[in-house]
């Protein structure tokens, strides 16, 4: 297993959104991020020899990231075509050696045919108007899908994982405190870097 540090040096080279849409509040997570929560899951042994879905995986970083341990296949899921596309070349550019799905679809209901998958995703945080408590449908495909998960959120939402859990047959297990950097990309930033506390849980849905 390769150390976190050496994950997140193979991920600087995973490219962002070429044309981000801010409804879908499309933010790259930075490799350093994407390599700890990798780590820890494979630490805990929920990537090797594992179906890894990475739910609304934007430009492939969580799932290339799993890609580069030891899981039986990944599946990234996004709605948007474009990212995908940028997935494809980076998963050249990362010269992952599992196999790798990228699957076209709405993740909040994935087309797979899997109950048992290690999810691993940064959905939405619902900051945009019309769109709060996004990340609830994705919480709710992981529940469908999966044995574990592991999901980034806004600072402040461990009440909520932890109780929408407990309703879903879930239990929070872990839970840490992220930072995610954010570069400028739209019209409403005011500068041209922002750090957001964020949250990462661990869930077992088992």
């Amino acid at each position: 297993m390769s150390t976190r540090s050496a994950l997140a040096r193979q991920l600087g080279v995973v490219a962002g959104f070429d044309d981000p849409d801010a409804s879908l509040e499309q933010y790259p997570t930075p490799p350093g991020l994407a390599a700890y929560l990798v780590h820890v899951a494979d630490l805990r042994g929920d990537i090797d020899g594992r179906t890894v879905v990475d739910l609304g995986t934007g430009t492939g970083m969580l799932a290339l990231g799993a890609a580069l341990r030891s899981p039986e296949r990944v599946v990234g899921v996004d709605l948007d075509w474009g990212p995908l596309r940028t997935a494809r070349t980076n998963e050249r550019r990362v010269a992952a050696s599992a196999d790798i799905e990228w699957a076209q679809g709405d993740a909040t209901r994935p087309p797979l045919a899997v109950d048992d998958a290690t999810v691993v995703m940064n959905p939405p945080f619902g900051a945009q108007r019309g769109n709060e408590h996004a990340d609830r449908a994705f919480l709710e495909t992981a529940a469908d899908i999966a044995a574990v998960s592991y999901s980034l959120h806004n600072e402040g939402s461990k009440e909520f994982v932890e109780s929408f859990a407990a309703d879903n047959g879930g239990e929070v297990t872990d839970a840490f405190r992220a930072e995610l950097d954010i570069d400028r990309q739209f019209d409403f930033h005011d500068r041209d870097r922002a750090s957001i506390d964020a949250e990462l849980f661990r869930i077992d849905w088992a």
